[in-house]
This record gives structure tokens, sequence and C-alpha cells, in this order.
């Protein structure tokens, strides 16, 4: 059976990986788990390291993660987070960010117009490029005369590949999302490539569109979208945004995967929220949820859409916590969700 590496990282992290464990566990799936619970902000601080080798290595042999969150408000670093989380998209080329948003009660919808909540649709972020680099520098840095640089990185392997992928995934069309009126360089590259691939999938309705000009779009008439494909700081935006528009950042899952390779680490949208640590206010649905995208993934389609029924029940009849309208503590919209598939 295949291992997963669970990674409960930082703030709420712990609390709501471990109401996706016990789900998967009750599942009866049979998967196994290895938990690396030193990968947090505690040790960082102590030590300054962020993600081990050895501990890269493990998750490598595996070959899948859940992961918790990280960050954590006594860290002015950004070169923890960049060593945990970005390290492990970069070093095992998990080059597509899959966030799909469907709207899972007409409640939590934000939208006022009934023909406007029927979102269902998904971002396809390039992962491993973009302004997340790290390439740039400062100079004169802590004065008046500071200046700072950080590159755009786009190369026609990295845009192709996730551009490709976005097109094999369609049900019906596929929007790129660029800047290139004013990006000239990366958005020659992302205009060829989506081109090129268009013309290969001619079956496919294609459209572009620039990055404000879609934001806009998704406010107004969000069913209209099925995949928008994008690079890596347009698509961290943009799928916020739909995750808001399909009931909140708290139900949004998210997988980082390698279509190549098969492998892939699964995470909730909303962060490590450390105002809320050990409250029993965190909203366990989007570790959930990421846990049904790992499952599909690993071939357990009755059981991913099993969990995903569980999650819409249980919003509809309230049985969530307070940021959804309901009075549950983690641990016990957990157990709702679990109760309740079938």
């Amino acid at each position: 059976m295949p291992n997963i590496v669970v990674v409960p990282g930082d703030g709420i992290g712990p609390e709501v990986t471990a109401e996706a464990v016990l789900t998967l566990q009750e599942l009866g799936t049979g998967l196994e788990f290895t938990f690396l619970e030193d990968i947090n902000a505690d040790r960082f601080l102590k030590t300054g390291v962020a993600l081990t080798d050895a501990e890269l290595e493990r998750i490598r042999a595996a070959g899948t993660v859940l992961f918790g969150a990280v960050g954590d408000p006594r860290v002015t670093s950004t070169e923890y987070a960049r060593g945990v989380l970005l390290k492990m998209r970069t070093e095992l080329d998990l080059y597509v960010n899959l966030r799909p948003a469907v709207l899972l009660d007409d409640r939590l919808s934000p939208l006022r117009g009934e023909d406007r909540r029927d979102i269902d649709c998904v971002v396809v972020r390039e992962n491993t490029e973009g302004l997340y680099s790290g390439i740039g520098g400062t100079l004169r840095p802590g004065t008046p005369d500071e200046i700072a640089v950080d590159q755009e990185v786009s190369t026609h392997l990295g845009v192709s590949r996730v551009i490709e992928y976005a097109y094999s995934i369609a049900r019906r069309s596929v929007c790129m999302v660029d800047k290139s009126n004013a990006v000239r360089s990366g958005g020659r590259l992302w205009q060829r490539c989506w081109q090129e691939a268009r013309g290969r999938h001619p079956e496919v309705a294609s459209s572009h569109l620039y990055v404000d000009a879609a934001a806009m779009r998704l406010v107004t008439d969000a069913p209209s979208f099925d995949v928008i494909v994008t690079n890596n700081s347009y698509g961290d935006i943009l799928s916020d945004l739909t995750a808001e528009l399909a009931g909140g950042i708290g139900t949004a899952a998210s997988a980082n995967i390698n279509p190549q390779t098969g492998m892939g680490l699964y995470e909730p949208v909303h962060g490590s929220a450390p105002d809320i640590v050990g409250k029993g206010l965190a909203n366990p649905a989007g570790a959930v949820l990421s846990a049904a995208m790992l499952l599909r993934d690993r071939g357990f389609t009755a059981e991913s859409e099993a969990l995903h029924k569980a999650v819409r029940t249980t919003l509809a009849a309230r049985r969530c916590t307070p940021d959804l309208g309901g009075t549950l503590t983690t641990r016990e919209a957990g157990a709702a969700i679990r109760a309740a598939v079938s």
C-alpha cells in the first residue's frame, strides 16, 4: 500500500491534518503513514534548519505528502517558508499547482445573483518558476536609497508543460491568463506556448484574458470558466479569489503534482492561522478535501467522491465550524464528516 508522509507543520496545520488522517484511516484504504513532525518553525528558530536532506529523501521515496501549513509570526525571514514548501515544490519538480473551486453550498457564496454562483472551475498554476524563483537581490538595503529586484523566470519547458496539462484535464475550455501587454518577454513566451497547445487541442475551446480582466470576469461570470492556466504569481492570487467565490478559504484544497512522475503534495490553502491555534476553530474541510484529491490521484476514486459528498452533506446541515455558520469544533467537524461518509 502507498506510504503517505504527513507533515503537520505550523499553526493550525497539526489540528486539521489530524482530522484528515483520521478520515483517511477510517475509510479502510490501508494507506500507511509516516509522520515528520520536526519540520516546523520551532526547529527552524532553534537550529536554522527548515528541511533536512534526509527528510527530503524520505519524502521523495514515498512520493506523496499530506501537508498542514507553514508559517509562524515569530519567523521574520522568508527563508523558512521557502526552505520548506518551495523547496519541496522545486526539488520534487511539482510543476502543477492544482486548485479546484466548486461551490459546496449556495449559502456560502458571496455573489448575490443566483446565476453567478454555479462556480466549478480549476486554476492550474505554474508552480516552480515565475516571481517565486528567488532570483534577485537588494542594493543598499535598509537605507532610503534601497533598490530591490525580483526577477520573473519563464522557460519554454515550464510554460509549455503546464499549459499542456491544463488542456489534458479540460472538460470544455481553457482560459490562458497573462499580462503580455505589459510583461513583454515572458508574455511572448506564454502566448507562443499557448498557441501551440491550442493547435494540438482543437476540440477544447480556448480563450485568453489579461489577469486584471480575468479577475473581473471571475466576479461577474464565474460559471463561464472551466480551466484557468497561468503563471505562479497570478495563479496564487486568482486561486484565492476562486476559493472565496466558492465558499471561503477554509474549504479550499490544493495539490502540488508532477503528472509525469506521479509525485504529489496535498495541502489546504488556508495557511497556519496563528490567531486561532488551539481554540478548536480551525476548519478541517480544506484538509479533508485535499486528502480527497490525494485519494483520487492514488486510484481511490470512490473513496474520494465519498469524501466530497460527506463535506457537502455536513455543510448543508451546518455541521461545521463557525467560519461557515456552524457551531462545531475542529474535532467535532472532522467527526461529522466521517459520520457522513457513505
